[in-house]
């Protein structure tokens, strides 16, 4: 592993653009060595790829990683409607081609975990693996979703209120975690107007539940859960290891929502193992 503690930039890490072919900009970044195992990482909703800047710290070298951040989202385009998780995917598909990556292991966090999921059905012959952190099987009409959808999201206006959105991001903590880095995450989260996310909500509640084509996902999957989870629940994850033929459930006791920021280490090492264990000894890298 390399690196050092989240809080200050990593100089390695260079900011890029990709134009792609669904017509928006989205920024990323990459490390690793260009023959490593592809990996690309797909962060929750107001978050950016800076959301995986701890975990990138402490990843091998084998391992290409990508983290981008999706339109509406830290410095990508902010068109004006395509904000389902069909849409993502298809950014994300347009991405893959752009980077030239015929396949990778795709990792997400709640959001980005739906929209993995949409891509493995979508496309199940670019996907080498899936690991699902804070993940839900749908948020179709989901109660509590509805509710903070009348109660906040539906009254945001820009500038989007700063001690919200501190507030949100810190809901989906249990532990601790370095005051510098959640300061950066809710400057990231300020960066999504008011507009963006409302569609993205909007789309939570009105895409219908896709869970049951997983089926026929043939990838290895891992389900990252922290079993203080206040959004994702203990049900969703069984319902995920139903869905998905072969799935594995790792479980960060005393984690929360956001396991990779409370643990990057760990999860790194997780994530590392898992993508690392597909590759069969004495095989070239890409």
């Amino acid at each position: 592993m390399h690196g050092t503690d989240s809080g200050t930039p990593n100089p390695d890490l260079v900011e890029r653009s990709a134009g792609l072919s669904t017509g928006v900009t989205v920024r990323y970044v990459e490390q690793g060595a260009r023959d490593g195992t592809p990996v690309i990482f797909l962060h929750g909703v107001t978050d950016s790829w800076w959301s995986f800047e701890p975990v990138l710290r402490h990843l091998p070298v084998e391992i290409r990683a990508f983290a981008v951040s999706q339109r509406g989202h830290g410095d990508s385009d902010r068109p004006p409607r395509g904000y389902a998780f069909s849409d993502l995917a298809a950014d994300l598909h347009a991405f893959m081609d752009v980077v030239d990556l015929p396949s990778a292991v795709l990792v997400g966090h709640s959001m980005g975990a739906l929209v993995a999921q949409r891509f493995a059905v979508d496309h199940p012959k670019r996907v080498d693996g899936l690991v699902l952190t804070g993940a839900f099987p749908t948020l179709y009409r989901h109660a509590a979703i509805r509710e903070f959808v009348a109660t906040v999201v539906s009254r945001l206006r820009d500038p989007v209120d700063p001690a919200m959105v501190r507030e949100f991001q810190a809901s989906t903590l249990a532990r601790p975690v370095p005051s510098e880095f959640l300061e950066r995450v809710v400057s990231e989260s300020l960066k999504v107007p008011a507009r963006v996310w409302n569609a993205t909500f909007e789309a939570f509640l009105t895409t219908p539940d896709f869970s049951r084509e997983l089926a026929a996902v043939g990838a290895p999957a891992l389900i990252v859960w922290g079993d203080r989870d206040g959004y994702a629940v203990r049900a969703d994850q069984e319902a995920l290891l139903a869905a998905i033929p072969g799935a594995r459930l790792l479980t960060y006791e005393g984690g929360g929502h956001a396991v990779h920021w409370e643990e990057p280490v760990r999860f790194a090492h997780d994530v590392a193992r898992f993508v690392l264990a597909r590759r069969p000894a004495g095989t070239p890298r890409r």
